[in-house]
């Protein structure tokens, strides 16, 4: 890995750049691990983004994450891996020598939170995905990869449930959506991949008494940081994950790809980026 110097930098490329909590997440690694370096949000609208990230050495920068709108563009300009080309969108840019590299770190954002906040969950049985966007593929292949042996996905629309199914094999199984309660006793794992809950969004009309006593939930949201969701399943003692948490993991790989040490999730950062959250 290329030596450490104060030039080296990563950023975010958006449009429009939106408040995002990855400066405050790696400036504090930075911090920690005592590196010399910097990243920031660069925004950059569509017509200008394959220009920005066919130079982005010459723009000062060893690597980048990518956001709305240009995930599925960056995997066309770079040489993305095999998770990256599953969902179908990168978020992570890096240079492998000359060759600029993609992935997406949503999958182990995903699974890290989850071997963090419910360690042995992969030994839950079955799964129940809610949603069939790019989320939702970065969770499927997670799951997939981790061994679990039936998804069954719940979408509003069928078509893209089934998408993902024909994508992934017969360990996924569509289920129309008005058929989320009959599975839910059979669910190990509930995973909400969807915006409801989400703040300004309508709620999530989920029946967690329906699960297993022994399931473990997990949603991806975190405006706000403790849905309802999440709320009804710990009153109910069943182990969580929240999105939160997946947000923090998932940057994890970014930052060591470009400033070549592994960071940690630690409770000070989660408190660190709680608080702006909430706008303290």
């Amino acid at each position: 890995m290329a030596s450490i110097t104060k030039s080296r930098a990563a950023c975010l490329i958006g449009w429009p750049a939106a408040h995002s909590r990855s400066p405050l997440i790696h400036h504090y690694w930075l911090r920690q691990l005592g590196i010399e370096g910097g990243y920031s949000i660069e925004a950059i609208p569509p017509e200008g983004f394959a220009e920005f990230v066919q130079h982005l050495t010459v723009h000062g920068f060893v690597g980048a994450n990518v956001t709305i709108p240009h995930k599925e563009r960056a995997l066309a300009l770079t040489t993305p891996d095999a998770r990256a080309r599953a969902v179908g969108a990168a978020n992570t840019l890096w240079y492998d020598g000359n060759e600029l590299r993609s992935t997406n770190t949503d999958i182990e954002g995903f699974v890290g939170n989850l071997d963090a906040s419910a360690k042995g969950w992969d030994a839950a049985g079955d799964a129940l995905v809610l949603g069939a966007g790019g989320s939702s593929r970065a969770v499927v292949f997670g799951l997939l990869e981790r061994g679990i042996k039936r998804i069954h996905l719940a979408n509003r629309t069928a078509e893209r449930s089934q998408a993902l199914a024909d994508q992934f094999g017969a360990s996924v199984r569509p289920i129309p959506w008005d058929e989320i309660n009959r599975v839910l006793p059979q669910a190990g794992l509930l995973v909400n991949t969807t915006s409801l809950g989400m703040h300004g969004q309508p709620t999530l009309d989920v029946d967690v008494g329906l699960l297993p006593r022994e399931a473990i939930v997990a949603d991806l949201v975190y405006v706000p940081l403790d849905t309802a969701l999440l709320q009804a399943a710990r009153a109910r003692g069943l182990r969580v994950a929240d999105g939160l948490g997946m947000l923090l993991h998932q940057a994890m790989r970014g930052f060591e790809l470009w400033f070549g040490q592994r960071p940690q999730v630690t409770a000070e950062l989660r408190a660190l980026v709680e608080a702006d959250l909430r706008g303290v």
